[in-house]
């Protein structure tokens, strides 16, 4: 071998620190010259040549490798210099003769003349370890291949390629396709349908991840193969993937024959109009069945009575009674005679009082305890003369309601016209005495308490449903703000009112004394739900729905046609079954002579009244929440949300025709009348006051004043008669309950004047005035 100029100077005297390093004992080393000359080799790589180092300086890398001969080895060399690091596999040959493996990572380092680091590490005992396994392999493919399952081998591609490999005979026989001929393909190829059901993604994800893919489907192959199919893939090393498969076919056949004889059965008892149970007994009752039926004969459920523990708590409340039948039981079982388990009506406790029917026998089984129990809920059996009862009740009191419909119709008639009176008396006295008299505030006592009279007797009619009702276009937002002190005072202190109006919310045509009744009922529901402090929050909002919400609500338009107020607390909430008879009448979940149970049905009236309706959300603990959804006004023409100008009273020298059956009002509207300049014709029937208007000439009668509910004949037909005389004439009714004469479901008919009794004498001069000088047609005809 040629000398080489750093060879006098070995490498070992260096001060180089990182030599430190390259002289561990972990791997064997070199340092070399680019001609393959060796600089360094530690003591490592001489144990494992068997040379020393003096002998191996002496020597080139040819001298050592077993496979590689001088040319090969330099261009080993280039290689390592263009890509500064590289690792391969090689043999090498010891000084007694003898090859074994050694793995070589080589680096070069760019310093003067050059040279190259080799880390040499013996790997015979990985190879001998690879060639057992291979052969260990060999032996495992031959299992494989036994085996009755399917088993494929896919090569991973990255990124998203699998490659088919081998697969056993089963996987051949079960898929219906020869390895050999699909052999490199693509899975998505072998199996097209597997892209569309998942699979391919999902065995893509195995490789992504390691994670193992498990399922049961079925899967299609040119028609030929189909059947249902366990299937487990799951990483190999060397990126491959392995499917496992078998067919299930007939077991899924087999379990769906047993699933249906299973339903059948189970169907058949848990139709039965009976509970039916076989539980042990020693001493904790453990049930071993029960059909659907029989929780519900103890209002409980199944996960209840499914607790040894809590069996006896769940189905009986009363602890003494729950003692007595709990030693009644361990008794009749702990004798194991069948004939003497008999319980006829068993009073239970769970959500009120109820009754069960009960038999019950012993099962004779070794080792244990068993009892089948058969219940019938006969509740409803017993409680059946309680419900006539109830529903007499509820019948007299629907009477009693009507009954009050009627006399306040008839006591409103009549009361409003005696307070008429005394108002029109009281406010003519006050307008003669002076108002330093002592007799002056009197008067005004009189007349205050004649007003809350009046009040009194709307409230009467109010709660009675026979209100006539005036509809006005609101301004929701207004409308609701003007109500917001009121509904504060009404829940109280403790509990906060939120207000939240929503932007653009529009208008709605009602009766203001309706959305104030709606608001009013739905405050006091929220604060009775509330127990201590809480909080009722307000919101208005536009609305709108699309088809499908149109068709499970019948009532609803689609589109932006509604407008929202909501309503909602944080209180105790409502179950399902409560929140279903929220609205009915008289349903109530306060205690006895808390409640009427009309609140919420009168909110209900109103809103279907108004051709809107009412959505409620609700769970126990979570609070509730009332949605009310009215028509909503494309414009805000007329919008009533502002106090308007007081009207003046007015005056005139019009022909008003006055019909009265009460003489007292009688003369007293006649007074009215003729002091604000009017020329009155009184008439105490309608008979009369058709002579009267037959004797003038047509159309010297200009207003017709009169009472809507009359002897002989009612006021509208009265105005259709008097119209035939006297065309162009115009009305005005005068009534404190209107029935269903001027107005259908208690809304007024459209360009009907009205004036609810008691009035004042301003009132009249005012709704007199507005009546003469409106611009409608003549007055109702005759329905």
């Amino acid at each position: 071998m040629a000398n080489h100029p750093t060879r006098n100077q070995p490498l070992q005297q260096s001060k180089n620190p990182d030599l430190t390093v390259l002289r561990t004992d972990m791997d064997g080393f070199w340092i070399m010259d680019l001609h393959g000359h060796l600089l360094e080799a530690n003591e490592r790589y001489c144990r494992m040549s068997g040379y020393t180092t003096a002998e191996l300086l002496a020597m080139a890398i040819a001298d050592l490798d077993a496979c590689e001969t001088a040319e090969e080895i330099a261009v080993r060399i280039r290689a390592v210099v263009s890509r500064d690091e590289t690792r391969f596999e090689t043999r090498h040959r010891r000084k007694d003769g003898s090859v074994y493996d050694i793995e070589v990572s080589a680096r070069y380092l760019p310093v003067e003349d050059g040279r190259i680091v080799v880390y040499l590490r013996d790997i015979t005992g990985r190879k001998q370890a690879e060639e057992a396994l291979r052969n260990s392999l060999k032996t495992s493919d031959d299992i494989v291949n036994a085996i009755p399952a399917g088993f494929f081998i896919y090569q991973f591609v990255e990124p998203d390629r699998l490659l088919l490999v081998s697969g056993n005979p089963a996987a051949e026989r079960l898929s219906g396709i020869r390895c050999a001929d699909w052999q490199g393909r693509e899975f998505n190829e072998i199996w097209p349908a597997a892209k569309e059901l998942g699979i391919t993604e999902s065995y893509l994800q195995v490789m992504r991840t390691g994670e193992t893919f498990e399922t049961e489907d079925i899967y299609y192959q040119d028609d030929k193969v189909s059947g249902a199919f366990r299937i487990r893939a799951f990483e190999l090393p060397g990126k491959k993937l392995a499917v496992a498969f078998e067919n299930i076919t007939e077991r899924r056949k087999a379990e769906e024959a047993l699933r249906q004889s299973e339903a059948l059965t189970t169907a058949i008892l848990d139709n039965l109009p009976v509970g039916i149970a076989v539980n042990s007994v020693d001493p904790a009752v453990t049930f071993e069945y029960m059909n659907d039926n029989f929780p519900g004969c103890y209002r409980t459920t199944r996960e209840k009575l499914a607790d040894p523990d809590s069996f006896w708590s769940a189905v009986y409340e009363d602890p003494d009674f729950r003692e007595k039948i709990k030693k009644r039981v361990l008794e009749d079982c702990a004798s194991g005679d069948p004939r003497r388990m008999y319980w006829p009506n068993v009073p239970i406790t769970r959500t009120g009082k109820a009754t069960t029917y009960i038999t019950a026998r012993n099962i004779p089984v070794p080792d244990k305890q068993l009892m089948i129990s058969m219940v019938w809920d006969v509740t409803e059996y017993i409680r059946a003369e309680e419900a006539k009862e109830k529903l007499q009740e509820q019948l007299t009191q629907a009477q009693k309601m009507e009954s009050v419909g009627r006399l306040a119709g008839g006591v409103a008639h009549d009361f409003n016209n005696m307070l008429g009176v005394i108002l029109g008396h009281a406010e003519l006295a006050l307008e003669r005495i002076d108002p330093a008299d002592p007799l002056h505030d009197d008067l005004l006592q009189i007349q205050l308490a004649a007003r809350r009279s009046g009040d009194l007797t709307r409230q009467l009619l109010a709660f009675a449903r026979k209100q006539t009702v005036l509809p006005k276009v609101l301004d929701l937002n207004s409308a609701v703000e003007g109500m917001l002190k009121m509904l504060q005072r009404l829940i109280g202190e403790d509990i906060d009112l939120l207000w939240r109006p929503g932007r653009e919310t529009g208008s709605v045509k009602m009766d203001p004394a309706q959305l104030n009744q709606i608001l009013a009922n739905l405050c006091v529901n929220a604060r009775d739900a509330i127990k201590d402090v809480g909080t009722v929050t307000i919101e208005t909002d536009k609305a709108s729905f699309d088809e499908q919400y149109c068709a499970d609500h019948p009532d609803c338009v689609p589109g932006e046609n509604y407008v929202l107020l909501a309503m909602s607390d944080n209180g105790c909430g409502m179950e399902k079954e409560t929140i279903d008879k929220a609205f009915e009448p008289f349903f109530t979940t306060k205690e006895v002579g808390q409640g009427t149970g009309l609140g919420l049905s009168t909110v209900y009236g109103i809103v279907r009244q108004n051709n809107g309706f009412i959505d409620v959300d609700s769970e126990p603990g979570q609070g509730t929440t009332f949605r009310v959804y009215l028509p909503r006004r494309a414009d805000g023409a007329g919008t009533a949300g502002s106090k308007k100008p007081e009207k003046q009273m007015a005056r005139g020298n019009e022909t008003v025709l006055l019909v009265e059956d009460e003489p007292a009002l009688l003369a007293m509207g006649s007074r009215m009348l003729e002091r604000q300049g009017y020329r009155v014709l009184a008439a105490a029937t309608p008979a009369e006051a058709v002579l009267m208007a037959e004797k003038l000439p047509a159309g010297e009668v200009h207003l017709l004043l009169t009472d809507v509910v009359m002897p002989e004949m009612n006021g509208r037909d009265l105005a259709a008669t008097l119209a035939s005389i006297h065309p162009g004439l115009k009305c005005l009714f005068m009534s404190g309950y209107t029935a269903n004469v001027i107005a259908h479901h208690g809304v007024l008919d459209e360009g009907v004047h009205f004036i609810q009794k008691p009035f004042s004498a301003k009132d009249l001069a005012v709704e007199i005035r507005e009546t003469l000088d409106s611009t409608a047609g003549d007055g109702p005809s005759a329905p």
